[in-house]
This record gives C-alpha cells, sequence and structure tokens, in this order.
C-alpha cells in the first residue's frame, strides 16, 4: 500500500479506469464489511461524506445516532486485480466517525491507532512480522464449503502432492499486484493447510494488510474451487491454524530488544516485553482467541501454545525468541489465530508489552521435566483458559484489559462472546449421541 494524497487517489482512478470503489472498515469482530461507490461520487467521499447505517454492524451501533461517517485512509487505495481490467475496482479502508464529526472510540482500527500513538509518545514504535495460516478445502455440488480435502502434503511438500499450490501461488501473486510484499509462502503441517507471510511492517498497516489478505486469499480460493478458512481448528485429528506475531520495539531508531551483552543476547526490555506478555495473555485471551473453536486448537500435542513460558524450542511455550540478534531481534506470540480481529489483537499485545516494560515484569522460562524440580516448577506454571467461558469470565474482571479498550467496548464484546458460549453449550453433539444414547 503506498503513501497517497487525495489528489494522487482521484489520478489513479482516472488513469487506471477505476470505476468502482470499495469503501471498507472492519466491525469489532474483525469482520470486513463495505459499500461501493462509483467513480463520480469518489471525490465525496474523500471529503468523508459517506454514512452507513450501524444499526447492525458490531462493535459501531449508537442508539442516539445510527448514521457514521466514512473516512477513507487514501493510503489504503488499492485496485483490485481479480476484478475486471476495464471499469476497474478499487477500494479503501475507512476509520469511523460520528456525525459531529470526532472518531468512534469504540472502532477496533481507533483504538489500535491509540494504543500506537501512545506509544509513539514515549518513543516507541512498533514493527510487526505475522504468520497467516488458513486452509484450503473443497465445496459440495452446490458450492457449499466443507472440511474435506484429497491431500496427504505436509510441511513444506511441494506439487503434485500439495494440491493447492497454484492456488496459493495465484494468491501470492495477487497480493504482490496490489503491492504486498510478500516474504515466502510454504505448505504447513496440516494437508490443505498454508501460510503467507509479508514482510514486518509498521503495526497499522500490517493490521491493514491481514484483512486484505483474508479478503484476497478467500477470493482466489473460490476462482479456484476452494474455499479458505481461517477457522483456528476445523479438524479434530490436525494441527489448528494459529497467527503467531513477531515484535520488534524500536526507540531512537534501534531495535531495543537486542542487547549483545545481556543473556541470550537480549535486553531487559526484551524480557520485560516478554513479562508482559505472559503477564496479561490469560485476560486478552478473549481478544487474541475469540471463538469456541479457537481453545480447541490450543491443546498438547499439536504444536500449540499451552503454557504462560517463553523459550527458544518449547512447542508449549507462549512466547518464543528467534535467533536472530542485532535488529532482526524478535519476540514471537503464538497463541493469536487468524480469526481474531488483528486490530485489537495488536493493540492489547502491544499494550501488554509496554506495561512489562513500564513495571520491569520479569517472564517465566519454559521448564525442562528432565528432573524432579523442573518437574515440580512445571506443575506451577499457569496455562491459557481452556475454553471460551473461562476466557470471558477473565476478560470481565480485567480492569487492565478496560483500560486499553474502553467500558463500552468490553460490555458489548463480552455480551456478544457469552451470547455464543451459551448457544454453543446448548448443542447436542454427535459425540454425546454416541456416548450415551445407546448406553444410558
Amino acid at each position: 500500500m503506498g503513501n497517497y494524497t487525495r489528489e494522487e487517489v482521484l489520478q489513479m482512478a482516472e488513469e487506471e479506469d477505476v470505476e468502482f470503489i470499495r469503501l471498507q472498515f472492519t466491525d469489532m469482530f474483525g469482520n470486513l464489511k463495505n459499500i461501493a461507490i462509483t467513480a463520480r461520487e469518489l471525490p465525496r467521499a474523500l471529503d468523508n461524506k459517506y454514512k452507513v447505517d450501524s444499526s447492525f454492524i458490531a462493535g459501531l451501533a449508537v442508539e442516539k445516532e445510527p448514521d457514521m461517517y466514512l473516512y477513507p485512509d487514501p493510503n489504503t487505495f488499492i485496485i483490485l486485480p481479480w476484478r475486471p481490467q476495464q471499469s476497474r475496482v478499487a477500494r479503501m479502508l475507512c476509520d469511523i466517525y460520528r456525525p459531529d464529526g470526532t472518531p468512534l472510540k469504540r472502532s477496533s482500527r481507533y483504538i489500535m491507532k491509540r494504543v500506537a500513538q501512545e506509544a509513539a509518545a514515549d518513543g516507541y514504535t512498533c514493527y510487526i512480522d505475522p504468520e497467516c495460516e488458513f486452509f484450503l478445502f473443497h465445496t459440495d455440488e452446490n458450492g457449499v464449503p466443507t472440511t474435506v480435502t484429497h491431500e496427504k502434503a505436509g510441511y513444506l511438500d511441494i506439487g503434485p502432492v500439495d494440491l493447492g499450490e497454484n492456488a496459493r501461488r495465484d494468491m501470492v501473486l495477487n497480493l504482490e499486484n496490489i503491492g504486498f510484499e510478500v516474504v515466502s509462502s510454504h505448505h504447513e503441517t496440516a494437508p490443505a493447510q498454508h501460510e503467507i507471510d509479508f514482510h514486518y511492517g509498521e503495526m497499522t498497516e500490517m493490521a491493514d494488510s491481514i484483512m486484505t489478505l483474508k479478503m484476497t486469499v478467500r477470493t482466489i480460493a473460490k476462482r479456484h474451487g476452494l474455499h479458505a478458512t481461517f477457522m483456528p481448528k476445523p479438524r479434530e485429528e490436525l494441527n489448528g491454524s494459529g497467527m503467531h506475531i513477531h515484535f520488534a520495539l524500536f526507540k531512537d531508531g534501534k531495535n531495543i530488544f537486542d542487547d549483545p551483552d545481556g543473556e541470550d543476547g537480549l535486553s531487559k526490555e526484551a524480557f520485560c516485553f516478554i513479562g508482559g506478555l505472559l503477564k496479561h495473555s490469560r485476560e486478552m485471551a478473549l481478544i487474541t482467541n475469540p471463538l469456541v473453536n479457537s481453545y480447541k486448537r490450543l491443546v498438547p500435542g499439536y504444536e500449540a501454545p499451552t503454557e504462560l513460558t517463553w523459550t527458544k524450542y518449547n512447542q508449549n511455550s507462549l512466547v518464543k525468541v528467534s535467533y536472530e540478534r542485532g535488529a532482526d531481534t524478535r519476540i514471537e506470540l503464538r497463541s493469536p489465530d487468524s480469526a481474531s480481529n488483528p486490530y485489537l489483537v495488536f493493540a492489547v499485545c502491544l499494550a501488554a508489552g509496554l506495561d512489562g516494560i513500564k513495571n520491569e515484569i520479569q517472564p517465566v522460562k519454559s521448564a525442562n521435566c528432565s528432573d524432579d524440580e523442573d518437574s515440580e516448577m512445571r506443575h506451577s506454571i499457569e496455562n491459557l483458559p481452556e475454553n471460551l467461558g473461562e476466557a470471558i469470565a477473565l476478560f470481565e474482571e480485567s480492569e487492565w484489559i478496560r483500560g486499553i479498550l474502553g467500558n463500552e467496548f468490553c460490555e458489548e464484546y463480552a455480551a456478544a462472546k457469552k451470547k455464543q458460549w451459551r448457544k454453543y453449550n446448548r448443542q447436542i453433539t454427535e459425540w454425546e449421541i454416541q456416548q450415551y444414547l445407546y448406553c444410558i
């Protein structure tokens, strides 16, 4: 994505024969919404004159003033390469504003930008490198998504074993066409599971990029007769899909996580940032892992984190530290999944890490269970919530999370998640039928 002025957007739209523009924004759950306008209306849109009825949009509705105005971000103007090359289609991501010209503070993009601005006021700039995993499944004869795949490919396998190779290549080419720097793509551990990785960038840019990637992946998958899903755990017997996040924190042009004289080449700030992530991970789990299904991924044996420790190698640990040092020093948080809202995830994670630095929170290192002392230590280690209900309770009890997201946002978000949890718990599953119907 570029660095465009209003006039440059208008010029590009005219020169590239853009006829339709999608004004897009994200609801509190990370779902992309949009309203399409014609090129004739683009100047009006860039003057922030377009409004939407927020009554039915999660996290945006305000009872006394349902109309909200879309403020397009010119830097997010892209032409969608998979749409027709005549009368082309472009999009811009938008911020949400009230009729009085003030930003809607419950908007997830606003929340993230506010956290980033507060960090910048203290001299910090956060760069993020996400790993976006997803599954490609077949659809049935009616085009309805299934969890069926015919492939048996595993980690880093290639075609013809990797049956999604052509679709994944097409996704990457379209993302590059848009202007994204795709570092790599590959087949992941589970059959039909894939990953696309961007070059790292500033957190607002990367949150926007993840929303664009999801739209691109789903669109191109459909063109290949496949269904792309970012569901964390679509198949019980397979590894789930995560969105591991690599953080680098810069101050005065230097990656402050790096210290050649420190333990493992890491600075005091790096360890405290990890400490903040570990301390707050349980109360922010409802943001990083927002679905009932999210917690079926976070179980031992499937390369997903469960314990609140840091490590360089243990797959059970929440945080891993890369071997690179210098400007490339990264701290990897492994719990988030791709079903989460990236704006909210980045906001709470940065706030947690900075709280660790501010209060000098020391992290717990992963134990090696080869002796009795470490085995005893393992028993004292905290774990992530086991289910959505536990995550909701921790979220609601947290004054810290309310300070980051705001009371109104937290109340509406928790109420929606409670509704999901109650509905899930009322379901009669096939497992229950098999276990109880015939023998009780």
